[in-house]
């Protein structure tokens, strides 16, 4: 694949360029190859994820402590975006476990369940999931209808999860290993209150409902209903206080979106990149496609948005801190303009290839499948939208610095 990255841009420390082309060799030698295969079988998978244990990339914002690797946002970003370049439904999987579980669990949960769970979870030995999607709800999160209601000690948890990436981890709908879960646990002043919990596999009543099939894109991660039928949890299984969901969520959604800007990053790239390829080989009318001007346009134009929104990607990621949140405007921005850049320029690269690019040997109809996902998942195009123009509301000062 050919290379439009500046590294200036890109790698600002010697550490993240190793990173970079540890993950490049890794793509090209593991990754590519089984692509197009598991895409088509619909199946995740599992032994080529486990590697990137191997790697320290399942852990990856976790401290040595816990059995991870320390780095911060911007090695995310890389990661995400090179993985994504060849297979961006193993790398949702990926972003699943690291983000919405792991990086949730080292960020908010206790020193015991982050010393129970985190090296298992970093070393690749144990899967992790996000449940919060519901079937009748979404975007709106306070709507949920799954509950948790103590009894004693414990807790007794019920209710469906919708949409789950990594909630079964195989065809035989085995559910993931670690589980961390939204739920309902009574109202404050006539407001929802939400809590976190921590379920395991294995726990009486916790089980998969449907594997999602026939999906239009991101077909080699798995995606499932989980069901929890009046699951018990002892009073380890809670994360925080009850009532503090809303904070765990705000100090993660912020890298959960920038990762999955950087996967559009990835897929815009390597449309680009066979887009260009394509173009300089094959000819029509005596002279090579790229001679032509509506071909021109379509090229000029996507290089021009791909950089962009690099430099807008990278720029956020370098501000960004894992331990903390402040950066929701540009986490916002970043995903809502660069998961359309990676449809439309993925687009682009199928019109460009006409024929060919229709086809699966040229890898651009996948990655036109697997970017409509990112416009939908982790956050709508118009929940982004919304949260953008009320936090401009409240304050526009970041316009003039």
């Amino acid at each position: 694949m050919e290379n439009f990255a500046q590294f200036d841009l890109m790698n600002p420390t010697e550490e993240h360029k190793m990173l970079r082309d540890t993950i490049r060799q890794f793509v090209q030698e593991e990754v590519e190859p089984q692509a197009h295969e598991f895409d088509r079988k619909e199946e995740f998978n599992l032994p080529l994820f486990r590697k990137l244990g191997e790697l320290g990339l399942l852990g990856i914002t976790v401290s040595e402590e816990f059995g991870g690797s320390g780095m911060d946002a911007l090695s995310t970003v890389i990661v995400h975006e090179e993985l994504s370049a060849s297979d961006p439904g193993l790398c949702l999987a990926y972003l699943a476990h690291s983000m919405l579980c792991v990086n949730n669990l080292y960020i908010n949960g206790s020193q015991e369940q982050k010393a129970k769970y985190l090296p298992g979870l970093s070393s690749g030995e144990l899967v992790g999931a996000m449940a919060m999607s519901e079937p009748n709800y979404g975007t709106d999160v306070l709507g949920m209808e799954t509950t948790a209601v103590k009894d004693g000690d414990s807790w007794v948890l019920n209710g469906r999860k919708m949409w789950i990436t990594n909630g079964t981890i195989d065809e035989n709908k085995t559910p993931c290993d670690v589980c961390w879960v939204y739920a309902k646990t009574g109202e404050v002043n006539g407001r929802p209150e939400i809590s976190t919990f921590i379920v395991e596999k294995g726990a009486e009543g916790f089980s998969v409902g449907q594997k999602i099939m026939d999906k239009t894109g991101m077909r080699a991660s798995n995606t499932a209903e989980m069901v929890f039928d009046n699951v018990r949890l002892g009073p380890e299984g809670l994360v925080g206080k009850e009532g503090e969901s809303m904070k765990h969520m705000m100090r993660n959604l912020e890298i959960e979106r920038v990762t999955l800007a950087a996967m559009s990053l990835g897929i815009a790239r390597r449309s680009l990149e066979i887009m260009n390829k394509y173009s300089s080989e094959r000819s029509a009318f005596g002279q090579s496609l790229n001679r032509f001007g509506q071909i021109q346009r379509h090229i000029g134009e996507s290089y021009a948005e791909y950089r962009a929104c690099q430099s807008y990607v990278y720029d956020t990621a370098r501000k960004l801190d894992i331990h903390s949140h402040g950066q929701r405007l540009d986490s916002d921005g970043v995903k809502l303009i660069t998961t359309t850049l990676a449809k439309n320029i993925a687009d682009r690269a199928i019109q460009v290839l006409g024929g060919y690019g229709y086809v699966g040997e040229y890898v651009v109809e996948r990655l036109w499948r697997d970017s409509k996902l990112l416009e939908i998942g982790g956050g709508t195009l118009e929940a982004h939208q919304k949260n953008i123009t009320r936090d401009l509301a409240k304050d526009d000062s970041v316009l003039r610095n």
